[in-house]
């Protein structure tokens, strides 16, 4: 035995709802080939020998162009688009599945959920929904993917195993935002034209209970501990702030003009809040539920996403045509990225690195692993390939992490 080492396309909808304009939208030799994976904080280099085989890794921003009809991918290492994509009509929202795989947008001029590689930035697969779909969020353990559709009142449920459509939930009017909780058993979805929160149960996908909110609710995001949702009411200036465990709105909190949509941070202690109509991104203080800052962007921000540490904020700007990154310590915008025309959604993944530990010709591989250093790595994966032992993994701790992969083979 031996081991080898190693929604409408050029202008964005509009739909007047009570004198408001709401806005729309992954024997036995022995060979020595070292394959080493040094991971430097967000940047994932490959380091090692030609059995190397390595994926483009590192954090990036997927922003969707409402107007052009694509997502631009920013590298969040340098501030630039890296990639840009076509995608369906109309691009609305984006979620990035836990693994940093695979990307989904919502196409709200086509009716369709594009399947974006985040490897090869390509769209590997299609699928049909309903009428106009708007948000789009992803469970926990990246099985399911749920988008709502705007105009037929109602939100898909899509394996992501066969990205089909495995249910349809009838919700309330006009639903727009949709986010999971962190334990994925409930679905809450902003009803934009009814003005209340469907709360739905995952494992019935079925609706258990609704929420009164404001006017005019678009975007909802739940905290990492599962205990409070927050809505943008983009027709009341407002955030309602719910009690997850009551089902109950606990707490109004002023925001700007014609807020759309709400991000958490990943500890919990801040949601940011883009106004549309005031052009800036309020901060609230989730412990006291008041705005602490207020911090001026582009013109008509829209989407609004958090990097996986916390310390870099994301907010597209629909008329600037660009994308405000905004440094969370400091609550002022730290560069400002030009993308594609009508920015609208935005997701943060962190897309892993990999590397392999092949056999040698005429030997079969018979087991393999991994030698790791550094803090614990995310989404860490190591399995046999082929003829290969193989290593992914992501880093979001901003700490070196090196891992080495072998593998065990045989002749």
């Amino acid at each position: 035995m031996g081991v080898a080492m190693g929604w409408v396309p050029g202008e964005p909808r509009v739909t007047r709802r009570r004198g408001r304009e709401v806005l729309w939208w992954l024997r036995v030799r022995t060979r020595l080939a070292a394959v080493a994976l040094a991971v430097a904080g967000i940047a994932l280099p490959i380091a090692g020998p030609t059995t190397a085989a390595a994926a483009a890794p590192g954090t990036f921003t997927y922003v969707t162009d409402d107007v052009s009809n694509t997502v631009s991918v920013i590298d969040t290492a340098t501030n630039t688009v890296a990639a840009t994509i076509p995608v369906g009509t109309g691009p609305q929202t984006v979620a990035v599945n836990p693994a940093g795989t695979f990307a989904y947008v919502t196409n709200a001029g086509s009716n369709t959920v594009s399947v974006i590689d985040t490897s090869t930035n390509t769209v590997t697969t299609t699928i049909p929904v309903s009428s106009s779909p708007a948000g789009v969020a992803i469970n926990p353990s990246g099985t399911f993917v749920y988008a709502t559709n705007f105009s037929a009142n109602s939100v898909s449920v899509i394996d992501t195993s066969t990205n089909t459509v495995a249910a349809t939930i009838p919700v309330g009017i006009n639903p727009a935002i949709v986010a999971v909780s962190p334990s994925g058993s409930r679905a809450y979805v902003a009803n934009n034209g009814s003005g209340d929160v469907s709360v739905i149960d995952t494992s019935t996908n079925t609706v258990t209970t609704t929420i009164p909110v404001q006017a005019n609710p678009v975007g909802v995001a739940v905290n990492p501990s599962g205990t409070r949702a927050y809505v943008t009411n983009s027709g009341s200036n407002t955030v309602s702030v719910i009690d997850t465990s009551t089902n109950t709105v606990i707490t109004t909190i002023p925001a700007g003009v014609s807020p759309w949509i709400v991000a958490v941070n990943p500890s919990g202690t801040r949601a940011y809040v883009t106004n549309g109509g005031s052009g800036n991104l309020s901060v609230i203080d989730t412990s006291t539920n008041t705005v602490i800052a207020t911090i001026p962007v582009g013109s008509s921000p829209w989407g609004v996403a958090v990097n996986p540490s916390g310390t870099l904020a994301y907010v597209a700007n629909r008329v600037s045509n660009n994308v405000s990154v905004i440094d969370t310590l400091t609550n002022t915008v730290y560069a400002t990225v030009a993308v594609g025309n009508g920015p609208r959604g935005v997701g943060v993944g962190a897309v892993p690195a990999t590397a392999t530990a092949s056999c040698p010709a005429g030997s079969v591989i018979s087991g393999g692993g991994a030698q790791l250093s550094g803090p614990p790595p995310s989404n860490f994966s190591s399995k046999p390939v082929g003829n290969s032992w193989q290593v992914s993994l992501t880093n979001v701790s901003g700490q070196p992490i090196t891992a080495t992969p072998y593998a065990v083979c045989a002749n």
